[in-house]
């Protein structure tokens, strides 16, 4: 997204209710991406009117195309698809291959035309279909035949704004027999058409006076006199393709020059046109490229769902972005085309736990994280704020202070659950890795111990730090949660480690029950819950009430959901005592039933993410719901039912329900996934899906969620019918 987009944006939706202005939003549309076939690829947004955008810059390092429009020409009108009936969009079954059904007006005709859109590593096919071209043909020809003679050959029409190496300025335009190359400095991107093309011409930028106009800017711009030679120095590019027997295929290619030659690509773009020029060429690619899902699975649907998301989010080393990039300019948000961490850690567990209940055949997957976990820790054991997945280098980031050189560590601006994360994942994946990677990851967990223990303090705690959502410093429940979890999981690697770190397990066990123990201190009697945190300073409190340093801020947190497993797997090298058990009952339940929201303005529920959250609320008084804190929370009372069920305790049916209930707001067909496609982070109470989609964090406690509950035998059913509005 360029800065002329972002301001166009920005006029058209300031004061909106529910829109962000100067936001790229993808709430609506599908996504067709990188799958582990092809190994470097593109994520490549497709809206509902049909126009494919990337967002793939964080993945791959090239930007691709930041805008498009589709349409057809018919007798001289143009007709494009935002201004027609979107009919349908869908996947076709578990594939990334996204199918749009476009009906034109009636005075046009009132045909549908079936638009293709795949990802096939570097290149991107849109294939469009008219609707029997040879009936529509006849009748024109018997009903207006003077007409028909004297028409226009029907096009389809494209307009793709390119932005090579993040470039709206600076950008030229090759003509070539068969295609189009728009370049800047080391990307070149390609575009060409199955049948060729009528016309192809640049298209000026919007100057200043425009830029500053109150009225938006449609694009694309007619030429200009005097601008002439500026349509060849843009990065906008207006092409006609001719249907032949009723269909056109536009095929574009990102490249870096310095790895691919022009030879090399425009030989790539000849092979694409001919090999996926169809509608089955496509179909047949799609399926060869998704992910093997059993058949035999629990809602199938929701696991493969999933795994094609977390498989478009992830770069060739296995890392992956939180979501797509929606606010590039970051006027709302900190950006969300970056690695945590957390997230990418947590989503790693989540599948390696889904892969050994489901055999969903993800050893690659496994391996890549351990070894970029591996290649990423920090000399001190921990891991930064967040990383760029296509290279594992440092990105822009706010809590990195413990890589400050000279002077005391501070450790408020560091998000120690980050590391405790990756120590959790590591610990489980050793009897996955090959011996190599074994080794390796051994002495990174060693290391990562040591980073662990130098952020508890002497009363078993983690240190004063951010938290998981980025908005405060304390002592937080969750971050203690993260940590009792990494600690009991390296506790229980006893058998799989090697003779040299035979150590750890008992170092990692004591510190368990440390920190075990000292959760005591965040407890609060009056609601019988683990409080958000313990205050560390009162400068920036956010709490309803004025804190003082050591007090326990009692709000609900849906952070603070990840004491069930981590109870879950402490209990697998140490006993969690009666009194606890309570507690942790006492604080699931509540923590559910406080944050749980059931707006009267549309059919969505769901759980806010924490007591007085007004992030992104916009015109809204009341919290947000939350797809991850929803998926938490089921994922939460599965982990209590296991814990209960373990013991006998009839108690655990109880929260088996809850997590089945919460599970399916968020299955395919649920009120807060009503399409079947993506999660958003957020969704506001009207209904209006906000923030980044999707988000790989909720997708994977998706399916991870099913994988445990299956282990347990508690069966999932599909969710009510989404009611109309």
């Amino acid at each position: 997204m360029q800065l002329r987009d972002a301001l166009d944006d920005f006029k058209r939706h300031e004061g909106h209710d529910t829109h962000f202005p100067g936001e790229r939003r993808t709430t609506t549309g599908r996504f067709s991406g990188f799958t582990p076939a092809d190994g470097d690829g593109r994520l490549v947004h497709v809206d509902r009117d049909g126009g494919p955008r990337d967002f793939g810059s964080p993945l791959t390092g090239r930007n691709g195309l930041d805008t498009s429009r589709l349409g057809v020409r018919r007798d001289g009108d143009l007709l494009w698809f935002d201004d027609c009936e979107t009919v349908s969009q869908s996947y076709a079954g578990d594939t990334t291959l996204v199918v749009t059904e476009h009906r034109l007006p009636d005075d046009a005709g009132g045909e549908t035309l079936t638009q293709y859109d795949l990802t096939l590593g570097r290149a991107h096919v849109t294939h469009v279909e008219r609707e029997n071209p040879e009936e529509h043909e006849d009748a024109d020809e018997r009903e207006n035949p003077e007409e028909h003679e004297d028409a226009d050959a029907e096009t389809l029409v494209g307009f793709l704004g390119f932005g090579p190496d993040g470039r709206d300025t600076g950008v030229a335009q090759l003509r070539h027999a068969d295609a189009v190359e728009l370049y800047h400095d080391a990307e070149h991107d390609y575009v060409a058409s199955a049948t060729g093309f009528d016309a192809a011409r640049g298209c000026v930028p919007a100057d200043f006076a425009r830029l500053l106009d109150a009225d938006p800017v449609e694009r694309p711009l007619a030429e200009e006199a005097g601008r002439r030679e500026e349509a060849s120095l843009s990065g906008d590019l207006l092409c006609e393709l001719p249907f032949e027997d009723g269909t056109a295929t536009l095929v574009t290619l990102l490249t870096d020059a310095t790895r691919t030659d022009r030879e090399a690509a425009l030989d790539r773009l000849d092979d694409v046109v001919a090999e996926y020029d169809g509608a089955e060429a496509l179909k047949r690619a799609a399926r060869e490229r998704a992910p093997r899902t059993p058949d035999d699975l629990p809602r199938r649907d929701a696991v493969a769902a999933d795994l094609r998301v977390v498989g478009m989010l992830s770069a060739p080393t296995g890392l992956r972005i939180a979501g797509p990039e929606f606010d590039p300019y970051y006027a709302h948000s900190g950006g969300y085309g970056y690695t945590w961490f957390r997230d990418d850690a947590e989503i790693s567990r989540f599948l390696l736990r889904a892969d050994r209940q489901f055999d969903l055949g993800l050893d690659d997957w496994h391996a890549r994280s351990a070894e970029s976990y591996c290649e990423t820790q920090l000399a001190d054991g921990t891991w930064p704020h967040r990383v760029w997945p296509r290279n594992r280098t440092l990105a822009p980031g706010w809590a990195n202070s413990h890589l400050a050189v000279g002077g005391d560590t501070d450790f408020s601006e560091y998000q120690a659950d980050q590391t405790a994360s990756v120590v959790a994942f590591l610990a489980d994946a050793l009897p996955e890795l090959d011996d190599d990677l074994a080794d390796r990851t051994t002495g990174t967990l060693a290391d990562a111990l040591d980073g662990l223990d130098r952020t508890v303090e002497s009363d078993g705690l983690p240190v004063a730090c951010q938290n998981a959502w980025e908005d405060a410093t304390g002592r937080f429940a969750h971050t203690a949660a993260t940590f009792l979890e990494a600690y009991a999981a390296v506790a229980a690697a006893d058998g799989d480690l090697p003779e040299s770190a035979a150590d750890l397990p008992d170092r990692a066990a004591e510190q368990a029950d440390r920190v075990y123990e000292a959760l005591d201190d965040l407890w609060v009697p009056e609601r019988d819950i683990y409080g958000y945190r313990l205050v560390a300073e009162t400068d920036g409190d956010d709490s309803p009430d004025r804190l003082e340093p050591g007090d326990v801020d009692p709000r609900c947190d849906s952070g603070s959901l990840a004491l069930a497993s981590a109870h879950l797997a402490y209990a697998r090298v140490s006993e969690v005592d009666d009194r606890r058990l309570d507690r942790l009952v006492s604080h699931v339940r509540t923590v559910v039933d406080e944050l749980h929201r059931d707006p009267a303005e549309s059919s969505v529920r769901g759980l806010a993410r924490y007591e007085g959250d007004d992030w992104r609320a916009r015109s809204q008084d009341d919290e947000k719901i939350w797809t991850v804190s929803t998926a938490w929370g089921a994922f939460a009372c599965a982990n209590l039912a296991a814990l209960l069920d373990d013991r006998g305790d009839p108690r655990a049916e109880e929260f088996a329900a809850t997590a089945r209930d919460l599970l399916g707001l968020v299955l395919p067909g649920g009120v807060l996934c009503p399409d079947g496609a993506l999660l958003p982070e957020q969704v506001f109470d009207d209904g209006t899906p906000d923030s980044a989609t999707p988000l790989g964090w909720p997708h994977a406690l998706r399916t991870t969620t099913l994988a445990l509950l299956d282990q347990r035998d508690a069966s999932v059913e599909e969710p009510a019918a989404v009611p109309e509005e």
